[in-house]
């Protein structure tokens, strides 16, 4: 019975802290354009788009391939020339493909 208490008290020591959130992943994009970016938030596939000039930064989205999520906003926003979907970043030829 002695060994079983130290376990229990070690167990509701792991239970009572907090969790460590993580950060989530860069879902962002850089617009050839500028002035085809959005005064107002956007939402496309579920991601809330807000842009500073050039570059966009989005929370949330639906589960979808970083080059699907890219032609679905680069046909509401227009051409990008960086773009990174929940931390996956875009080739050169991905972007060739979102744009064309």
């Amino acid at each position: 019975m002695r060994a079983v208490l130290p376990l229990l008290a070690l167990c509701a020591a792991f239970a009572a802290a907090p969790a460590v959130a993580q950060s989530p992943a860069a879902t962002r994009l850089v617009l050839a354009d500028a002035s085809r970016a959005p005064a107002r938030a956007t939402i496309i596939d579920g991601a809330n788009w807000r842009c500073e000039g050039q570059t966009c930064t989005a929370t949330g989205g639906a589960d979808q391939p970083a080059p699907r999520a890219c032609r679905r906003v680069a046909a509401r926003l227009g051409q990008v020339t960086e773009f990174s979907w929940k931390g996956a970043a875009l080739t050169a030829e991905q972007l060739a493909i979102c744009n064309a």
